[in-house]
């Protein structure tokens, strides 16, 4: 066992995978002998050459283009977009080729490639470095969407995305690069890809959250605690695929549910989980599914962003919305209640 940072860990997942299958290859702007921005690839130039780790031009659409011929020609690519915003001059490749390919064809063609994107705020990052841009790969059909919230899971969500037969983006929470983790993932302690986890077991409220805003959610549970009510904190990992059973489970169990996302509120993944919850569940529910999420405005400066990402006590504040005291609990009453 040794004490890896999320960094580390996506480092150790690109190097196995590289040494598992010459098939990887992993490229993009300024992962070569700099090693990143953030130094996930650090080493891997140095040790796999130039020819499996690689620089491309400042030029995201043509990394991701090169990537879906590679993917065609039987490589399994591995690109990084530098950052979260950085990544929009790709998405007509990624929305109109990336996702489509296997339907086109018919399932001849898949695309087994997986485009890393450091993603969210928390860093003191400017405009056009700190989007939560999910909600748009999330929306497009044809595409596997994972964050990773410990550094456990982004070594096996890595691995597993990358021997996935079909595009996955992978969004890496810049903000928890630097968290840290007892491992050596030599035994497989996170469950498969797909499913979500429970991370914190409660009977009171489900916090339904992924990404950046897991920590979020844990702590807010733990301040909770203090007043013993028991919050349950459900970690999603794959957007897509959604893991409905677990969180409907899960809000069956405590009767009521918030959904914790660090992107702008409007139309974003908040909704549509808060939306499943509702279908799956309404009979459960002993009060209305509520959001806590960024607000609908831009990226902030560095000097406002404390403001605008959910924190603990935005989420405590809508646990206390949830009505406890103020409104009986007549789920007993209604015929047919799950």
């Amino acid at each position: 066992m040794a004490t890896v940072t999320m960094a580390q860990a996506l480092n150790t997942a690109l190097r196995d995978a590289l040494t598992a299958d010459e098939r990887v290859l992993v490229f993009g702007e300024d992962v070569g002998p700099l090693g990143g921005v953030f130094r996930i690839t650090d080493g891997l130039t140095r040790d796999f050459g130039e020819q499996r780790c690689f620089d491309t031009p400042l030029a995201e659409a043509g990394i991701v283009g090169l990537a879906v011929g590679m993917a065609m020609g039987g490589f399994r690519p591995v690109v990084e977009m530098q950052f979260d915003a950085f990544a929009y001059p790709a998405f007509e490749q990624i929305a109109s080729h990336v996702a489509k390919s296997r339907n086109r064809t018919r399932g001849r063609v898949s695309l087994p490639m997986v485009i890393r994107i450091p993603y969210a705020g928390g860093i003191g990052g400017v405009e056009h470095h700190c989007d939560s841009s999910e909600a748009y790969y999330a929306h497009t059909p044809g595409l596997k969407v994972v964050t990773p919230a410990t550094v456990e899971d982004a070594y096996w969500l890595l691995r597993d995305a990358i021997d996935d037969p079909d595009p996955v983006v992978f969004l890496e929470p810049k903000k928890l690069y630097w968290s840290k983790q007892d491992t050596d993932f030599a035994t497989r302690h996170a469950p498969p890809f797909g499913r979500a986890i429970v991370r914190r077991e409660g009977s009171d409220a489900t916090l339904v959250t992924y990404g950046p805003s897991v920590p979020v959610a844990l702590e807010a549970a733990e301040v909770a605690a203090r007043d013993g009510r028991g919050l349950e904190v459900v970690d999603l990992r794959t957007l897509v695929p959604f893991d409905d059973e677990t969180v409907a489970a899960s809000v069956r169990r405590t009767g009521r549910c918030v959904v914790i996302q660090e992107a702008q509120g409007f139309a974003g993944v908040g909704a549509e989980i808060a939306a499943r919850v509702q279908e799956r569940c309404f009979h459960s529910l002993a009060a209305p599914v509520l959001r806590v999420a960024g607000f609908d405005i831009p990226y902030p400066p560095p000097k406002l962003e404390h403001a605008h990402l959910p924190g603990v006590d935005r989420v405590l504040d809508a646990v206390d919305r949830l009505q406890f005291d103020d409104v009986p609990d007549v789920r007993h009453l209604i015929v047919g209640a799950a």
